[in-house]
């Protein structure tokens, strides 16, 4: 026994020993894992660090940056010296995360801050793969877009209005209230059923009412939208489209959607989405696009492509600071440390295309990096900061951009297209909505698709629409209309209109309103009912790109060819859209991505409106409830009362002296004194009975005093008997 104990110790020890050799050589550093481990950690060499200011000044547009060719980037290639272990180790890169903050200083003394997060993964879920592990695209969103077989899936929350005059176009449109549009995998059966419980998710995790989207406020359009990502074909009947106009966005609404962030609000440029802040704004627009893109220019492979926008306004005047000077402190109470620690670019532009000379405002601290893209063609000078390198932020370690006006004076650029919308007529029986769409180019006219989603309790008249141009008739080139259902689908309208250069088009139509049923009405029925947006849809196409200001037109030309507009309008499909994102360009520039800068597509939104219906005077019922319980309450509870009550004739209290003289009395043996008894409570009749005085009186009553009184005859409760009195 001691022999084979002492050979299973000697085992054990050798297996102990072999263990411990074998973890010391496994962490032993390799020449090639030391290198490895360099590249991982410091992506940019020395040398690239140095030439990153001459590259950003070499003005990044959007598609006019020349590549360079095969040959001389695998020459470059082979002159850098690269360990065989990083090129046999290193796995390629499966996801890529990018965030930007554009700030744009307003004439009107306002600042728009446009925030732009995108994740890239290289995975295509149209082919049915099934994917469990994600590292920096949100796992949420996958398993719904994987669940419900979604290509496409856009939806904002915006609170606030749009004001086009005031402040331009925005670089990304969005309608006030919830949109939400979703295009389906082909191999969807039941589409409707499909979005019903995508709804349902999506208000789950985004904290919204999106469950209220259903059949009444949902619509197929036929030419309004097209896929923003890469689409084998464009079959309308996976798309679908609903807006809640009355959503109210709020901060269970933005803490999901920060969330969603690989770094959440820890780091990076998401430590400023501080809620206090941006609610107390004009404006602020929160949304998520999801879409397939491509992974290469020969767009063999497709990627799936997550960007979350936030668009935000700060009003001066609502600030309280009373001068026109900015800075990140002032506008988000908090200021930048570091870039997210996976975001492989993190960069601040600020436009500075009205600031040449630095003589509108001054910009501090001072960057030297400038940067250029194309953004709704015009061209736009930013200055940049790179949150990636470590001297932005200075010996201080913090960056606080500081935008200090130095004059009030400059011309806003006037848009070209712009709309308004309003309700008129009197009564609540008929009315008119009435849609103004502004062409503001001096000589070139634009096909614009307007989208028109009205609910059923307004019933159109369609022989009544017109659109006059100049007080002309103009008649649409393409109209799609589908008839709405009573409580079950909402009117579509979509027409294709030609705007005369300079000119304002008046689009009308009458409508009657319907009486609801007493159920449908919302708690405050007499605050009215919204009515959608109207969509406005314009691929613009010029030769020549013209800026209005105060009626004088500068003209930058450029040698590109033009598509036709009517066929981008109604061919979503064929719209010269470029959708490859190998290329360095600023996010804010490509999600409306164009070949030609001379080409671009913008949307443009109405104000909801607000429409009274008739509505009965809900404070009767209350009245009525009212008189009636006050009534049975009254009247019959009285009369129960009386029937159900048993009356007791109670003694009154004695005084003092006479409880005294019933102590006496009650010691001496003698009965007690008892209290006087009213001829009304006690005394029924009087009568003479054998010669004696007699009362007839009620039982109940007699046996308070039967003391003090002889039974002339036997009774029973209930009954009179005639008494004797003392």
């Amino acid at each position: 026994m001691a022999a084979s104990r002492c050979s299973r110790c000697a085992w054990l020890f050798l297996v102990f020993i072999y263990s411990l050799y074998v973890v010391v050589i496994s962490e032993e550093p390799t020449p090639g894992n030391e290198q490895h481990a360099s590249v991982a950690d410091n992506p940019q060499t020395p040398a690239e660090t140095v030439k990153q200011p001459t590259e950003e000044r070499r003005w990044e547009a959007t598609q006019v940056d020349e590549t360079v060719p095969d040959d001389a980037a695998a020459a470059n290639k082979q002159d850098l010296p690269v360990p065989d272990s990083v090129l046999t180790s290193t796995p390629p890169l499966k996801d890529e995360f990018q965030e930007e903050l554009v700030i744009r200083p307003l004439h009107s003394g306002d600042i728009y801050a446009s925030f732009q997060f995108r994740t890239v993964w290289e995975t295509d879920f149209t082919r049915g793969r099934k994917v469990s592990h994600y590292r920096l695209f949100p796992k949420s969103l996958g398993q719904v877009i994987s669940k419900f077989s979604v290509r496409e899936l856009h939806i904002s929350f915006t609170q606030g209005y749009w004001r086009t005059m005031q402040w331009g176009q925005p670089y990304l449109p969005s309608p006030p209230g919830a949109e939400l549009w979703v295009w389906f995998q082909d191999t969807v059966t039941d589409v409707d059923a499909t979005w019903k419980e995508l709804t349902n998710v999506l208000s789950g995790i985004f904290c919204a009412s999106l469950n209220f989207i259903d059949s009444t406020n949902t619509v197929q359009p036929s030419a309004s939208f097209k896929p923003l990502g890469i689409a084998n074909g464009t079959d309308h009947r996976f798309l679908r489209y609903a807006t809640l106009p009355r959503e109210i966005v709020c901060t269970e609404n933005l803490t999901p959607w920060k969330k969603l962030l690989p770094c959440g609000s820890k780091a990076g440029l998401a430590v400023l989405l501080k809620s206090e802040k941006l609610f107390h704004s004009s404006f602020h627009s929160q949304a998520v696009h999801i879409r397939p893109v491509c992974q290469d220019g020969p767009c063999k492979t497709a990627s799936l492509e997550l960007r979350q926008t936030l668009n935000v306004v700060f009003d001066l005047h609502a600030s309280g600071q009373g001068k026109r000077e900015w800075s990140l402190f002032k506008m988000f109470s908090r200021t930048l440390t570091e870039a997210c620690p996976l975001a492989s670019s993190s960069k601040i532009y600020i436009d500075v295309t009205d600031n040449p000379q630095e003589d509108q405002f001054e910009l501090s601290p001072a960057t030297h990096l400038l940067s250029q893209a194309v953004v709704l063609g015009d061209r736009r000078t930013f200055s940049v900061y790179d949150l990636t390198q470590q001297v932005t932020f200075g010996t201080v370690r913090s960056l606080n951009v500081l935008i200090r006006w130095k004059s009030t004076e400059g011309d806003m650029l006037r848009p070209l297209l712009h709309a308004e919308r309003y309700v008129a007529g009197y009564g609540l029986q008929t009315g008119e909505i009435h849609t103004l769409i502004y062409n503001n180019h001096p000589f070139r006219s634009f096909p614009v698709l307007l989208l028109d989603s009205v609910p059923w309790y307004l019933r159109l008249y369609v022989h009544t629409l017109t659109v006059t141009s100049k007080g002309k008739d103009n008649k649409p080139s393409y109209i799609h209309y589908q008839p709405s259902k009573d409580r079950m689908r909402p009117h579509l309208l979509e027409m294709l209109v030609q705007l005369p250069p300079h000119s304002v088009t008046e689009v009308t139509v009458q409508f009657e309103r319907a009486l609801l049923k007493w159920t449908e009405y919302t708690p405050d029925p007499n605050h009215g009912f919204y009515v959608g947006y109207e969509h406005i849809a314009c691929h613009i196409c010029h030769k020549s790109v013209l800026q209005v200001r105060n009626e004088r037109i500068f003209q930058m030309c450029f040698s590109f060819n033009c598509r036709s507009s009517v066929v981008s309008a109604l061919v979503p499909s064929t719209v010269a859209m470029n959708t490859n994102i190998t290329k360095e360009q600023p996010l804010f520039s490509t999600f409306f991505p164009a070949k030609e800068e001379s080409s671009y597509f913008i949307r443009v939104y109405t104000e909801p409106l607000l429409v009274n219906l008739p509505t009965p005077d809900f404070s009767m019922p209350y009245n009525v409830i009212c008189l009636t319980c006050t009534v049975v309450a009254v009247g019959y509870g009285s009369l129960y009362n009386l029937l159900t009550r048993s009356f007791q004739v109670e003694e009154p209290n004695p005084g003092l002296a006479k409880r005294i003289a019933n102590v006496i009395r009650k010691m001496r043996g003698v009965p007690p004194l008892v209290a006087k008894v009213f001829q009304s409570q006690l005394i029924q009749s009087v009568q003479t009975h054998k010669g004696r005085l007699v009362c007839v009186v009620n039982f109940a009553t007699v046996t308070k005093i039967a003391p003090a009184v002889n039974y002339a005859a036997p009774m029973d409760a209930g009954t009179s008997a005639y008494l004797q009195l003392r």
